[in-house]
């Protein structure tokens, strides 16, 4: 049996965690013999949102789409970039329509058809987005199962609970359910009952020496004395690469084998 064999890295941070998908992407798709690679990229320009170079940046390394979360709209010239026709990246589905960009993206590996899903949770999140659970299904209306080898879904969100709970919600109707936004990786891999890849976290690709990729002096004076300041990534030592290889029979669109795939990039 041939499977679809794709990469999923986990959010992306800043200058640091770009140059490590720079430099190990190239011989991960070879090493893993990958069809597809996605990625969430929401934190990799300098940490809020995205921009046009950034994700020239990452095409060329070797991602072929992106995802996205509630940092998306933090860059002026990656909301510019949203509004393209021919943009590869999406934002949470279920944030009002008015805003630019798609929540979901068809592709095809070689002659098979695959689409990619991105969505916010509720739970502990600044954005008022409206119901992933009913949003998802709203999309999958659109669509006939059969016509895709391949569905994936990116929930952005900060509880475990409230991701496990879409992927049982999804079980046997997508794909893979991967989960982004606290950037620390997760080990509950998982099939479920009817065929649905489930993981809680990807993780992240950001600077080991940081809080979640920020700078860490940053993060621990807010914590130290309960005032605002601004944060910016951590952009030297060594750099943490998370991501999953999802492997996904593409005639039964279910998932058969998941594994994570970290890696350390030196400084």
């Amino acid at each position: 049996m041939a499977t679809l064999r794709f990469l999923y890295i986990g959010d992306v941070v800043g200058k640091a965690g770009r140059s490590a998908v720079a430099q190990l992407l190239p011989g991960l798709r070879a090493e893993l013999k990958l069809d597809a690679v996605c990625m969430n990229a929401e934190n990799m320009a300098h940490g809020n949102g995205i921009s046009e170079a950034t994700v020239v940046e990452m095409r060329t390394a070797g991602v072929d789409y992106f995802s996205s979360g509630n940092h998306i709209f933090d860059n002026k010239d990656g909301v510019e970039y949203l509004k393209r026709s021919d943009c590869r990246v999406i934002r949470p589905a279920n944030f009002p329509k008015v805003n630019p960009g798609k929540g979901y993206i068809t592709f095809e590996v070689g002659t098979k058809k695959v689409l990619l899903i991105n969505l916010a949770g509720q739970v502990f999140m600044p954005q008022q987005a409206d119901s992933p659970f009913y949003c998802v299904d709203e999309i999958l209306k659109q669509f006939k199962r059969e016509d895709f080898a391949a569905i994936l879904v990116d929930i952005h969100a900060e509880a475990t609970s409230e991701k496990q709970a879409l992927a049982w919600h999804l079980d046997g109707r997508v794909s893979m359910v991967v989960g982004t936004h606290t950037h620390v990786p997760t080990a509950d891999l998982r099939i479920l009952n009817h065929g649905t890849g489930l993981v809680c976290d990807l993780g992240s690709v950001a600077a080991a020496d940081s809080v979640i990729g920020a700078d860490k002096a940053k993060v621990l004076n807010r914590f130290l004395t309960q005032t605002p300041g601004a944060l910016a990534p951590a952009e030297d030592g060594p750099v943490l690469f998370n991501s999953v290889l999802i492997e996904i029979d593409p005639h039964t669109g279910s998932v058969v084998h998941l594994e994570r795939v970290d890696r350390v990039v030196s400084a």
